[in-house]
């Protein structure tokens, strides 16, 4: 069971303190890697907060030593109460630069109130001024983030990394969702819209349909996954493109699949061929917003394409 904070003894705090900051630097020394070949920068301001983190936890263990020796007990904030669980960094398989700053925000405001609640709780004068001191280091810690954070926004290095990182979110994410996204809105309108003109029977469309998505879903999501490692074209990791460009397969043919669901032919087909040109839009701007397209050459490109996949699929059903 974990321990109550208002339980520790001065020794158990000062033992605990010098676990947070090995754990935060050691947290630091992650980010700094993860982000050292894309966003060189913010890895080097990292790394100066993961330096400091070092020095504060050495200035710990000085304090600890002399006033209680040398053996220093293991005590995690698993076993204290109030603190917030972190996901390790290296169970994270994306995380963005923002998405790190904002850690380290969270990071510096709980060691912050820690110190100051420890200094509290301690009697001996040295022990009280040296968890003051890390206190006031911890809001001059959060301040040299924003500041560097202000400093990359006047250099340009700021834009500069978060065109990077868009770059890889497309490269990573969007492209492979876009490829999986446009076969299955297309591809599955010929056998769909073939087997709905020859049998009248939404039942049956809806059979052709949830088959077509499906099986488009898992080949395309296999053929991602396989086509690249990304270890050199920088693609991420071919699980995730896999999974992404599957997903979207499936979600395309599903989309205009399931209004068959209604058991009036005609309704449904209204609704199917509605839901049609809603995608084939949604495809022409995800083109036009990530991809540079001119909207109307997107829309122009993708529209005529589908609307010769279904014409082909209303002539092969009435035939």
């Amino acid at each position: 069971m974990a321990k109550p904070f208002s339980d520790l003894s001065e020794r158990e705090i000062l033992a605990l303190a010098i676990a947070l900051e090995e754990e935060d630097g050691r947290i630091y020394a992650d980010l700094a890697e993860r982000f050292k070949d894309g966003f060189p920068l913010t890895a080097q301001a990292i790394l100066r907060m993961e330096r400091e983190e070092s020095e504060h936890r050495q200035r710990l263990i000085d304090r600890y030593r002399a006033r209680f020796g040398e053996h220093i007990p293991l005590i995690q904030r698993s076993d204290v109460t109030g603190f917030l669980r972190r996901k390790p960094v290296w169970l994270m398989k994306v995380i963005s630069v923002a998405q790190a700053r904002r850690q380290i925000g969270v990071m510096e405001l709980e060691s912050r109130t820690f110190y100051e609640a420890a200094a509290a709780r301690t009697s001996d004068a040295e022990t009280r001024r040296l968890l003051g001191d890390l206190a006031h280091a911890e809001i001059e810690h959060s301040a040299l983030a924003q500041r560097l954070e202000s400093e990359q926004i006047e250099s340009g290095a700021r834009e500069t990394e978060d065109r990077s990182q868009r770059r890889m979110f497309v490269l990573q994410v969007v492209q492979p969702g876009l490829a999986g996204l446009m076969d299955g809105s297309v591809s599955t309108l010929a056998p769909l819209f073939a087997a709905a003109f020859a049998t009248h029977s939404s039942r049956d469309a809806l059979l052709v349909g949830l088959a077509s998505s499906v099986g488009a879903g898992i080949s395309m999501g296999f053929a991602e996954a396989l086509s690249d490692d990304g270890a050199l074209s920088g693609r991420g990791h071919p699980m995730i493109r896999g999974a992404v460009c599957g997903l979207m397969t499936a979600l395309g043919g599903l989309g205009h699949t399931l209004p068959f669901i209604v058991a009036d032919f005609h309704v449904a087909f209204t609704i199917a061929v509605l839901v049609v040109l809603v995608e084939l839009v949604v495809i022409s701007w995800i083109r036009h917003h990530y991809m540079d397209t001119p909207f109307l050459a997107a829309a122009f490109q993708v529209i005529v394409g589908g609307l010769l996949v279904f014409a082909a699929g209303m002539l092969i059903g009435s035939s």
